[in-house]
């Protein structure tokens, strides 16, 4: 049936479309977003307001505007809040300008007189005169000039007026929500009206009086809506009304509240009910006031529900439901939208605007509660979360025009049975001392003490502000100090604890409160924010840090810090519930940081969490992985210490000069009510300036109101006292304000005045203190009465005004209360009336706390690659399930955007987790801050991702970046580019700060701004360059933008200097460097560089050196008069002469050799040339050494070079490094060194190209022929085809097989590693054995491995074949003459055939050799070149001199220059074989990586993990090897490899044994780092290990067992090989090159000359000049100087100048032998002496001799011999690693005699510590030490056999007695003066040795000569047997000594000349036939040896040394020298070389 519309078509609606609605909202939100960089001064609305038409308005008129701003902004006293600020400019202009039409300027006067009352209520103040008449000028100009445009004058109407003709929602006063959200029952539908629609009518039911809150009355009688309801139902029951029972109740509502009078509504509801339902009506309209009175409250309940919940939660709800529209539904509803508009434009229908979209029964329900809070005070529902409840007791009540809520303080809860306070004394003593003063702990933290002292458990605890959270982190504190309390004292370099506070001030207060509490335990405690640095010194002597989030990340996202996050073992994160903030991302990094560190190295690291209550506690317990049966404490109000009372107050008031005044009045009745109870109250405002403002209101108010007794303190007994401390205060308002006893306090007041105040309030003085919220973070001072005066604060990072955030407020709350007077305390907060429900629900915690780490996802992600944690996607997703957003994203989906359909489809979310990181890694790769492959899922880092990671640059700036960075920029826009930053983004533009910012352009911006102040990036670069400038800024919000600015910008400067710097622009960097300098230092590039001394030279001075023009070059050259003339000031001059000798500079200069002609090798000397001084250098200085070619603007070569104090005290410093030239080449490189933090401190040194003579270019490669491959019966003999076990030979040994097979040509084959070179050798060899048997091979190898590595292999497969004998010649083991004689092979390292074939003409088997093969020859370049050089030369020489051929092989990789080697081998063109490198019998691929850390070891740390993927990428299953480059790093590197695998959950991956045969092997191993690697299937193989070691891991990774740490491809078995090469950044490009072109030989014989022309001298090779030269010419020395000149320092190749070349070369040899006593020149002759002779045998560097001639004397003592045995040059090599001067210095303590202190990093102190450890038998502190102490004693017998040769030389008897007691210091590892000879027997042990000594047996000798019935008497009859064993091993000898007379010549008749001592030796026990020797403690096999030392024991002079060694027995003979005929004194003495105490002297019979 139709219905007949009634009258009020209005109160009918169509049902109400929410999604239709939501549409609506979103077009209008989106056309109120901001306008982003458009935000300019010409959009302004204010403008709109003041001037009509602005968008049309004439330049003029816009100047004036401009100035009326700055006139209001002045009249406001320059500090302004937007807002404010644009009412209160609108009330001005309003006021006058109605005044101002058609008025003479006589009368202005009068109008100000007029209106000075209203203007000093707007203001609360009074205003001065002059602005004022200023502004009302430039009011009346601005009305002229809009007059003459337009011809009537524009007023613009109030703003009441306006709001009602606007379009809906126009005036929204709106902040961009940070996401949008709904949530509200869809019932509500009045959701999408704003009320910032202002409605004039509201004030008939908003005044609810002063009474309490409404309660409708509860007689039976009771009106109200249900009552209606009920009615309504009647009336439709009798079916009197067609409408449904709500629509008909919401008519009756809506006609109720309408204006008009009584009849006609009485007849309007006639219509609608029907006149049947007559009582009906007569009832409503009786009791219209009460129904009014309900629909009132009912409405204004729903709109603060409304409220509440659009301000209570910020994330969407996708919740919102559809509806399917068909074409003409959309129509009607289009016309009803209309009809609705134009409803809501008539005024009269005000609150139907509201009634209209209600439903009935909401209304119904709202009205029945009693209160706006009904809904939060609980209704016991227990299954509801506590969201929705406040405290009981909650009062609330409103007044006009503002409305309070009042919550009562909740009583303390009772003690629970059985909970006891823990007594202090209780704890033990070391942590007493930390809580001195306490007598018990509170009851929080007695609760949670056993957890947190007693275990490890990680803990949460939320608890209410102010509840001695400090002292939790203290307990926790203690009991990690408790862990390394041991034996007595505490290891404080074993653990690092780390404090995480979230704001700079807190991290103060807290380090000094923990300073305090832990100075007596010696723990040092710092702090580490962006105002605090730490050197890396401070941080490692630190045990404690305390610092802020931002920067814990910072450092730990560093590699090179990774060995400080390592030491943690503590975390402490300090108000975690931080995670909703915007700062929450960054704790949430940092713990999954810690978490994975963690669970990947298992090492502890406990959390401790600390927070306010919060209600999703157990979410953020299982984040921090806090047992939440344990480790989970909550803690809600009840247990304050002081229970707080707190009062929410709401301002209703909409007038804006109503609603200050309000403020001020509210507070100031707060503040007396505190006052009349006699408590102190506190004040907390937003800005500086505002402290003032309020303290002086609140003296005004107490004057209006006489209260000002109550501020006053008069009575207090130390008033006068401090009335005089005060008045010396220079801050003028202090002064003032103490009088009133009010206080004020703010950051910008002095340090003295901010403590003189805290200190007044604190003893009572002052009652009020009126501070900023900086108070309230730094300084723990407590008041009972704490008010929060409005809620708006400034943050520049938003860039505006923003509500107090949870934190603040809690922690200002956390102020009231004093816990040691107050029994509680009260918390005030005024506020807005729509932030009322806001703040209820976060103080009484009930928001639940999100993550907000999707928005800075990109830049964690990032920062995790380039720390190397996160190599693939898998680990990201592991990484990502770490984060606080994991754990919330399943707990409430919606709200991060996961749709109902995802987490049912993906109930664990991993899809999610998965595109999440695929997203992010993404767009960091088009960004190019890595590189994401998608197919495989690897990431890896960029230099731009690692350099953003560094310098914690947004993800979004760094897209600025890759747009705005171009090659060639000026100043102006790198500032501008800068200013682009996405850290900057926030910053707006104000209309006030216009004036400021136009006139800080003109006078502190040098540089022209990118679009003027009147653009937010102009206001940003005007703000970069006023900080440089040091200018100063006025207005509030320019002084914050311009410091939140200043924070980021060096950071920036930075990270676009390493940009530029990566790219290799060279204009550029220095550019960036001198702009990260210049914000540094906050000077201008373009002054003066005597700047950076502002603090010791006066402006003054500078000013006048800019002016004159004085640069540094000038005024180095003036004297000092000269420059005080010209400064007009004479003592100036002394003083910038001085600063100028202090002003950093360096000379450089370099030596450039070419490699090949595209790669310079470059040496640049560094020479200081300033004076050190701590208070401006520091400790150290870095520099930049760039090396650019200009013409390209192309840097080819930087590095990073620190200068420390000591260097530049020393010696030049000197530094390699390589840069490639390129065709054609540029003129010249320039090197610079640029100082890193001193402007206009750099250097330059030219490298011309113009005449550098380059190598050849032609590199030429023999191909491989594609021939058939050759069978082994191509050998012809059936012997040796039976050595091979294949068929056939490869490609590369068939080519050569002829030419080495057939011929006796030399050869030298170049060919790439696993070619089988061995084999092309063994085919040379076995064509000697055919052609001339008897002559021997000498096969050189350049390392020991090799060499055993070929006797291995050859000893089983070659020479028992062939019935051959070999031997082996190498340090460890010396055969012996005969052996030599009769083998077949030798196999010998250089050192030794070198030391051998020097003596060539005694030495017979040297000139048989028939054939010499050179393995590896291409290390003719590498340290131990020079050697391999000699013996070459040496055995060409040779074999031209006994014109015997000897055949020379040699086996090298590819090479560049092979003819120049072929040349200097003899090798035609026939037998040279250089095949390329890409000749692999297994193709290799190569990756390359660079790593940039600066530091050795953690750089090595940082290529760990990448070595881990690398290995899991490219050979899973197959062998590795990993080389690195220290015997230290092979064990790190497989521990963490172990480590790594063990993460990823296959930790014995690489092992490939069972169980039983591992364990097996396991037993047979002696090195502790192997034996647990191989249980993880990794080896270790270093010259380290012993042989049995060795040889097993050889053996296992031969058998693919395990996987090894080198070679790639094995020909057997793979297709292909992989290499995978981790360098340092610096070296990549230079390893790239080389890789894939061969590298040329150079010859390094020049640096090593003199050795090896001294032992020709020695040989009698060279006598004269002629024969050097001759020398010189078969060296490889000289082919390659005819090659490359330039590389050796000469010009060109004209004979002359090499022969003059050469000439000189021998000749500063010849002075240099000479000058260190080796040689002696006769004109030109020389020959040898004896230190020369001594250095040959003993194979010594000509300057360890030198050294020993000049300090050996006739009596040296011990000490001295040791130092001289440690200065030996041959030590000059001893590795001192990284950090290992520590170790020194802890052994130096340690140690007999002393070593010089200040050298500890020099080899020969540790060389020398290593030896008198050995003699001690100390322990050594890490397993580098024993094996350096091995190399260190297997160097020394040589050196100590040299010395003994120099003293018997010179005749010296007790030196050399002393020398060879060192000799067997050395074999026994003891002390020859100090320790028994006993010791010598492993058995001894001191009972033993004192039962001995009771005996009278002291000595070795005596214990031998003891039978052993006496010895079972000593001793038990198990020591007795081991003694007995021992003694077996030393030998018993026995001298027979017979004079005879020498036989002179024939029948001569003169007296013989003189006698013969004939000497025999024998062994008397017949057991010890060996002549191995005893010596357990020596690390090498040793054969015995004895001296017969002949000498005159009175005169201590020596006249004969002979050294002999036998088995059984010797007979000998020694002259007596014939001089000596006095018998009687000649003593002949034995002397062991191994053994204490065998001396024996035997007089001469």
């Amino acid at each position: 049936m139709l219905l007949e519309l009634p009258r009020l078509t209005n109160s009918l609606r169509d049902p109400f479309d929410v999604d239709q609605a939501y549409l609506h909202r979103k077009t209008i939100l989106q056309n109120l977003k901001p306008p982003s960089s458009a935000n300019s001064v010409q959009e302004s609305q204010l403008a709109r307001k003041i001037v009509y038409r602005w968008d049309d308005a004439s330049n003029e008129v816009r100047q004036v505007y401009k100035q009326f701003i700055g006139a209001v902004v002045e009249l406001m006293g320059g500090e302004v809040v937007s807002e404010e600020f644009q009412e209160v400019a609108l009330s001005v202009y309003k006021l006058f300008c109605t005044q101002l039409e058609d008025v003479e300027d006589d009368q202005v006067d009068k109008i100000i007189a007029e209106k000075k009352l209203d203007l000093q209520k707007l203001f609360g103040y009074e205003v001065p005169l002059l602005k004022l008449q200023r502004v009302l000028s430039l009011v009346k100009r601005l009305l002229e000039l809009q007059k003459k445009d337009d011809g009537t004058v524009y007023i613009p109407e109030g703003q009441d007026e306006s709001a009602d003709d606007m379009e809906f929602g126009a005036d929204l006063v709106f902040r961009a929500p940070t996401r949008f959200l709904v949530d509200v029952v869809l019932e509500d539908s009045d959701l999408f009206i704003e009320e910032a629609t202002e409605i004039p009518n509201h004030g008939a039911w908003y005044e609810l009086g002063d009474s309490a809150t409404y309660i409708p009355s509860a007689s039976g009688g009771n009106f109200d809506l249900e009552w209606l309801r009920d009615a309504c139902d009647k009336i439709v029951s009798e079916s009197i009304s067609q409408l449904p029972r709500d629509e008909l109740a919401m008519a009756i509502c809506r006609v109720l509240d309408s204006e008009k009078p009584g009849d006609e509504i009485a007849g309007d509801l006639l219509d609608l009910v029907g006149d049947s339902a007559f009582e009906i009506v007569q009832d409503l309209i009786m009791h219209r006031k009460e129904l009014l009175d309900a629909i009132h409250h009912g409405l204004f309940v729903l709109k603060s529900d409304k409220n509440a919940s659009n301000a209570q939660s910020r994330m969407p709800s996708y919740g919102t439901q559809v509806t399917v529209q068909t074409e003409s539904e959309r129509q009607f509803d289009k016309l009803r939208r209309k009809e609705e508009k134009k409803h809501r434009r008539g005024t009269d229908h005000g609150v139907e605007n509201d009634l209209s979209a209600m439903t009935f029964s909401s209304l119904v329900q709202a009205s029945g509660k009693k209160g706006l809070f009904d809904d939060i005070i609980g209704r016991g529902d227990a299954h509801e979360l506590p969201v929705t409840a406040l405290p009981q007791g909650t009062i609330k009540k409103h007044y006009k025009g503002y409305e309070e809520v009042f919550i009562p303080p909740k009583p303390t809860a009772p003690m629970k049975p059985g909970e006891k306070l823990i007594e202090i004394k209780e704890l033990d003593d070391f942590a007493q001392a930390a809580f001195h003063g306490y007598k018990t702990l509170n009851r929080i933290q007695s609760r949670i003490f056993q957890t947190t002292y007693n275990t490890n458990e990680n803990i949460l605890v939320c608890a209410p502000t102010g509840a001695g959270k400090t002292n939790i982190a203290m307990i926790a504190i203690l009991h990690e100090i408790k862990h390394h309390f041991r034996d007595g004292y505490l290891h404080k370099d074993e653990f690092k604890i780390v404090y995480v506070a979230p704001m700079k001030a807190l991290a103060a207060e807290v380090t000094s409160t923990f300073s305090h509490r832990l100075s007596p335990l010696n723990i040092i405690v710092r702090e580490l924010t962006g105002d605090m640095q730490l050197t890396k010194n401070e941080l490692e002597e630190t045990q404690m840090i305390v610092t802020t989030p931002e920067k814990w990340d910072v450092i730990t996202r560093k590699s090179s810090d990774m060995s400080l996050s390592l030491l943690v073992k503590l975390l402490i994160i300090d108000e975690v519930h931080l995670l909703n903030d915007d700062r929450g991302p960054v704790i949430e990094a940092l713990v999954a940081r810690t978490l994975r560190q963690v669970e990947s190295t298992q090492s502890m690291i406990r959390i401790v969490g600390l927070s306010a209550t919060l209600p999703n506690y157990l979410e953020v317990a299982q984040f921090l992985r806090v047992n939440t049966e344990t480790g989970l404490f909550f803690f809600d109000s009840s247990y304050r210490p002081v229970p707080l009372a707190q009062q929410y107050i709401g301002i209703s008031e909409h007038n804006f000069l109503a609603r200050v005044e309000l403020l001020n009045e509210i507070c100031y009745n707060k503040v007396v009510d505190s006052l009349k109870q006699g408590h102190q109250a506190m004040v907390f405002v937003h800005s500086r300036k505002d402290t003032r403002k309020t303290a002086e209101k609140l003296v005004e108010l107490a004057r209006k109101y006489e209260d000002l007794e109550l501020f006053r303190n008069y009575s207090h007994p130390q008033f006068e006292l401090k009335k005089r401390e005060v008045l010396k205060s220079r801050n003028k308002e202090v002064v003032d304000l103490f009088e009133n006893g009010i206080g004020i306090h703010h950051a910008g007041m002095l340090r003295a005045d901010r403590g003189l105040t805290e200190r007044l309030f604190s003893e009572g003085l002052l009652k009020v203190l009126v501070c900023t919220a900086t108070l309230a973070w730094g300084v723990n001072l407590p008041a009972h009465t704490v008010v929060i005066k409005g809620t708006q604060i400034y943050d520049p990072k938003a860039g505006g005004w923003r509500d107090l955030g949870m934190l603040d407020v809690m922690q200002i709350f956390g102020r009231a209360g004093r816990p040691q007077f107050d029994k509680s305390g009260e918390g005030i907060i005024i506020t807005m009336h729509d932030k009322l429900a806001y703040y209820l629900r976060l103080l009484t915690s009930q928001l639940p706390i999100e993550s907000q780490f999707i928005k800075s996802l990109k830049d964690n992600l990032n920062a995790e690659v380039a720390l190397g944690t996160v190599t693939n996607v898998k680990e990201a997703c592991a990484w990502l399930g770490y984060t606080y957003l994991f754990i919330r994203m399943k707990m409430n989906p919606l709200a991060y955007g996961i749709g109902w359909e995802e987490v049912i489809a993906d109930p664990t979310l991993s899809m999610k987790q998965r595109a999440l990181v695929a997203d992010a890694a993404r767009a960091l790769d088009k960004a190019k801050m890595m590189r994401f492959d998608e197919k495989s899922g690897n990431i890896y880092c960029t230099e731009l991702g690692r350099i953003a990671s560094h310098f914690y640059i947004q993800y979004s700036s760094v897209e600025t970046y890759n747009e705005l960075l171009r090659q060639h920029m000026n100043e102006s826009e790198i500032i501008d580019m800068v200013a682009h930053s996405s850290e900057f983004e926030n910053i707006v533009l104000r209309d006030e700060e216009q004036n400021e910012l136009e006139m800080l352009a003109r006078t502190s911006c040098p540089l022209e701004i990118k679009g003027g102040p009147s653009n937010k990036h102009g206001k940003v670069s005007i703000l970069i360059q006023l900080y440089i400038s040091r200018g100063s800024i006025d207005s509030f919000s320019l002084v914050s933008d311009g410091a939140y600015i200043s924070a980021s910008l060096a950071r920036i400067m930075r990270a676009l200097f390493e940009i530029c710097l990566r790219r290799g622009w060279s204009e550029m960097s220095s550019l960036m460097l001198d702009y990260c300098k210049a914000v540094d230092r906050q000077i201008w590039p373009h002054q003066h560089p005597l700047r950076q001394f502002d603090k010791d030279i006066s402006a003054e001075v500078l000013r006048k050196l800019e002016e004159k023009g004085a640069d540094l070059d000038r005024l180095q050259e003036m004297q000092e008069k000269d420059i005080g003339a010209l400064i007009r000031y004479a003592p100036g001059g002394r003083l910038v002469k001085q600063h100028l000798g202090y002003f950093p500079s360096v000379l450089l200069s370099a030596t450039v050799s070419p490699i090949t002609r595209t790669v310079l090798k470059v040496d640049l000397i560094i020479t200081p040339d300033f004076v050190w001084k701590d208070r401006f250098h520091g400790t150290a200085l870095r520099w930049w050494i760039l090396v650019e070619d200009s013409d390209n603007d192309h840097i080819y070569h930087s590095e990073l070079f620190t200068l420390t104090k000591r260097m530049a005290k020393a010696e030049p410093y000197k530094l390699s490094f390589t840069v490639p030239i390129f065709e054609p080449h540029p003129p010249q490189y320039y090197i610079r060194a640029v100082s890193d933090s001193w402007l206009h401190a750099e250097a330059f040194y030219t490298i011309s190209f113009h005449n550098l003579a380059l190598p050849e270019g032609r590199t030429s490669h023999t191909e491989l022929l594609d021939l058939k491959p050759l069978p082994v019966t191509a050998l012809g003999n059936e012997t040796y085809e039976a050595l091979y076990n294949f068929t056939h030979f490869n490609p590369i040994q068939t080519q050569a097989f002829h030419v080495l097979y057939h011929s006796n040509k030399n050869v030298l084959l170049g060919a790439p590693t696993g070619s089988g070179k061995t084999i092309s050798a063994e085919l040379a060899m076995l064509h000697l054995f055919n052609t001339q048997p008897d002559m021997k091979v000498i096969y050189i190898a350049p390392l020991k491995a090799i060499v055993r590595e070929r006797m291995n292999d050859w000893r089983k497969h070659l020479v028992t074949r062939l019935g051959k004998q070999m031997v082996e010649m190498t340090g460890d083991y010396t055969p012996d003459m005969m052996a030599l004689l009769s083998a077949d092979i030798i196999i010998s390292t250089p050192e030794k055939w070198d030391g051998i074939s020097r003596n060539w003409h005694s030495r017979n088997y040297v000139k048989k050799v028939g054939l010499m093969i050179l393995d590896e020859i291409h290390l003719l370049g590498a340290d131990r070149g020079p050697i391999l050089e000699v013996i070459v030369s040496r055995m060409r020489y040779i074999s031209s001199q006994t014109e015997r051929e000897v055949r020379f092989v040699g086996l090298s990789t590819a090479l560049a220059n092979a003819h120049n080697l072929a040349d200097w081998l003899g090798v035609e063109e026939n037998g040279l074989f250089n095949f390329k490198p890409s000749v692999r019998p297994v193709p290799l691929e190569v990756h390359i990586q660079g790593y940039p850390g600066k530091f050795y070891c953690p750089r090595m740390n940082s290529m760990n993990k990448p070595t881990y993927a690398a290995i899991c990428t490219h050979s899973p299953t197959k062998p590795v090897l990993i080389f690195v480059s220290s015997r230290r790093q092979t064990r790190l590197t497989a521990l963490d490899l172990i480590q790594f695998a063990a993460s990823d959950e296959h930790p014995r991956q690489f092992l490939a044994m069972p169980e039983e045969s591992l364990q097996m092997i396991l037993s047979q191993v002696t090195d502790q780092n192997l034996r647990h690697t191989l249980q993880f299937g990794i080896g270790l193989h270093h010259a380290g290990l012993n042989d049995k070691d060795r040889s097993l891991v050889e053996e296992l990774f031969a058998n693919n067992k395990i996987q090894m740490m080198g070679r790639a491809g094995r020909p057997q078995y793979d297709q292909h090989g992989k290499a995978v090469i981790l360098v340092h950044e610096p070296k990549k490009s230079f390893y790239k090159k080389f890789l894939y072109e061969p590298f040329p030989v150079e010859s390094s014989l020049r640096e090593q000359l003199h050795d090896h022309i001294n032992a020709e001298i020695v040989a009698g090779t060279i006598c004269h000049k002629e024969d050097a030269m001759h020398y010189l010419t078969w060296t490889y020395l000289f082919r390659r100087l005819m090659v490359n000149p330039a590389y050796y320092g000469l010009d060109d190749v004209e004979p002359g100048n090499v022969s003059s070349y050469l000439s000189s070369l021998v000749q500063s040899t010849f002075e240099d032998l000479e000058d260190s006593g080796c040689i002696k020149i006769n004109e030109d002759n020389v020959e040898p002496m004896m230190l020369g002779s001594i250095a040959s045998q003993y194979y010594l560097r000509y300057t360890t001799v030198s050294m020993f001639g000049s300090n050996i004397g006739p009596d040296t003592s011990l000490e001295v011999f040791l130092h001289i045995l440690s200065g030996a040059s041959e030590y000059d090599e001893l590795p001192v690693r990284h950090n290992e001067e520590n170790y020194n210095d802890g052994l130096s303590r340690r140690v007999r005699y002393m070593v010089d202190k200040n050298r500890l990093d020099d080899p020969h102190v540790k060389a020398n510590l290593l030896f008198q450890a050995h003699f001690s038998q100390l322990d050594l502190p890490i397993s580098d030490y024993i094996t350096d102490l091995k190399s260190v004693l297997d160097q020394s017998i040589r050196i100590i056999q040299a010395m003994i040769d120099v003293c018997a030389n010179s005749g010296w008897l007790s030196s050399a007695l002393t020398c060879m007691h060192l000799l067997q210091m050395v074999m026994q590892g003891l002390w020859y003066d100090k320790d028994s000879s006993l010791w010598m027997l492993p058995c001894m042990t001191d009972d033993l040795i004192s039962s001995l000594s009771r005996r009278g047996i002291a000595k070795i000798q005596q214990l031998l000569d003891t039978p052993s019935t006496v010895l079972q008497a000593i001793a038990d009859n198990a020591t007795a047997s081991r003694l007995h064993q021992d003694l077996q091993h030393l030998p018993r000898i026995r001298v027979y000594l017979k004079v005879e007379r020498r036989n002179s010549d024939s029948n001569s008749s003169e007296i013989s000349n003189g006698f013969n001592l004939n000497i025999r030796v024998e062994k008397t026990n017949t057991h010890h036939r060996t002549s191995r020797a005893f010596t357990p403690r020596f690390p090498k096999v040793k054969n015995e040896a004895w001296w017969l030392v002949l000498g005159d024991t009175s005169t201590s002079e020596l006249y004969a040394l002979k050294r002999v060694s036998f088995s059984d027995r010797l007979v000998t003979r020694m002259e007596i020298p014939s001089t000596q005929v006095n018998l009687q004194e000649m003593r002949l003495i034995l002397v062991s070389d191994c053994y204490l105490g065998y001396e024996q002297e035997y007089p001469i019979e």
